[in-house]
């Protein structure tokens, strides 16, 4: 699933120039339609949803509704069409079965000490998904355009809205980590709502939603902009997946042994530099495809220690909500660099000052996260009750 909702997310931006060309659209037009998607997706909604009544009785519905946005994306004429089945209706559909519902869902069943690897894992899927599919979609769309893309990737979910009703369906009933404890939702609330911690958490998250969907919408685009083939830019793009597994399992790995907190301020500081690089380099197809390289093992490296920690401040039992508002706050990020993208280069015919912004949002956030401790666990937590 995470292959598929959340790889589906990052890949889109090899469609920009296609679309923009046929719709007559500018380039501000494809990224709000991304960045209505991203935002829709960050909507807690569904995994409130999820942890109330079951993972499975949101990610089968979810899949038939995002098959049916492929389709009438596919047909869409305007660019007012584009954002309305893309935008909002994809977004709510892969609120669905997005990162926050695999992440609960795993999040519960899994050791407390095998947690954050295992979150590392699930992340890992979602950018072997980026790597697959954008190669994939970049070979057909060459091949015969970006709607019959689009229409062919439909059946897709109804796929894993089939596997999921076949095999998730006793999910709900297996055994709990420790620290799922039965606490009223109120209650866990107002813990939030008070732990310095879990807030400045969720800050942090914001740059994460910045960087991985400005570049994900933008970086094809760019990179064809000066000069580098199509190819090659899909490529850098596919990179990006590809390190990422390693990162992400390497970050999952790390977060059960070491402090979270400082290895996530150190992920972030070494985005910005790497952003850096991109600019200060000259920009070939070698140095385009070694940023993908060098930016895939930070990517979704963030993830597992994020969800993880989460978890260890709040419990697992509302991890799915919990972890979906930090993830909000990640996906109010990501409107936010995907469409100030669009609209900084339709305005000044470059990208150059969200390149700027996002090495200083990465230093930000590192220092936002320095502060963070282990300061009180769920179970510790639990003892009121």
């Amino acid at each position: 699933m995470a292959f598929i909702f959340t790889g589906s997310t990052q890949s889109f931006g090899v469609f920009l120039k296609a679309v923009t060309e046929d719709l007559g659209v500018g380039r501000e037009t494809f990224a709000l339609a991304i960045a209505v998607l991203q935002l829709a997706t960050g909507v807690p909604v569904a995994a409130y949803l999820a942890d109330r009544y079951g993972h499975w009785k949101v990610i089968v519905p979810a899949s038939v509704v995002f098959a049916a946005a492929m389709l009438l994306t596919a047909q869409a004429q305007t660019g007012l069409q584009f954002l309305a089945y893309l935008g909002f209706l994809g977004g709510i559909a892969i609120s669905g079965a997005s990162m926050t519902v695999v992440v609960g869902a795993v999040g519960q069943m899994v050791p407390v000490r095998r947690r954050s690897f295992a979150l590392g894992l699930v992340t890992a899927g979602s950018s072997a998904g980026m790597f697959v599919l954008v190669p994939a979609w970049q070979q057909i769309l060459n091949l015969v355009g970006w709607r019959t893309n689009f229409a062919l990737f439909a059946l897709v979910p109804l796929a894993i809205g089939l596997m999921a009703f076949i095999f998730l369906r006793d999910t709900d009933k297996m055994p709990k980590s420790a620290d799922v404890i039965d606490e009223p939702f109120v209650e866990m609330l107002k813990r939030a709502r008070k732990n310095r911690d879990y807030l400045l958490l969720t800050a942090g998250f914001f740059v994460c939603g910045f960087h991985v969907s400005f570049i994900a919408a933008h970086l094809p685009a760019y990179l064809s902009d000066e000069g580098v083939s199509a190819t090659a830019a899909a490529l850098a793009l596919a990179m990006i997946g590809l390190f990422n597994i390693f990162g992400s399992a390497i970050s999952g790995r790390l977060g059960d042994r070491y402090r979270r907190s400082r290895l996530l301020a150190i992920i972030y500081s070494l985005r910005g530099v790497v952003i850096f690089g991109l600019l200060v380099l000259p920009l070939t197809e070698f140095t385009a495809i070694a940023f993908g390289a060098l930016m895939g093992l930070l990517w979704l490296a963030t993830v597992p220690l994020t969800s993880s920690t989460v978890a260890h401040l709040l419990g697992a039992r509302y991890l799915a909500v919990m972890f979906g508002t930090t993830f909000f706050s990640h996906q109010i990020g990501s409107f936010l660099g995907v469409w100030l993208g669009g609209r900084v280069y339709d305005a000044i015919g470059t990208y150059d000052p969200i390149w700027i912004a996002g090495i200083a949002l990465g230093f930000a956030s590192a220092l936002i996260h320095l502060p963070i401790g282990d300061r009180r666990g769920v179970m510790a937590a639990a003892a009121a009750y």
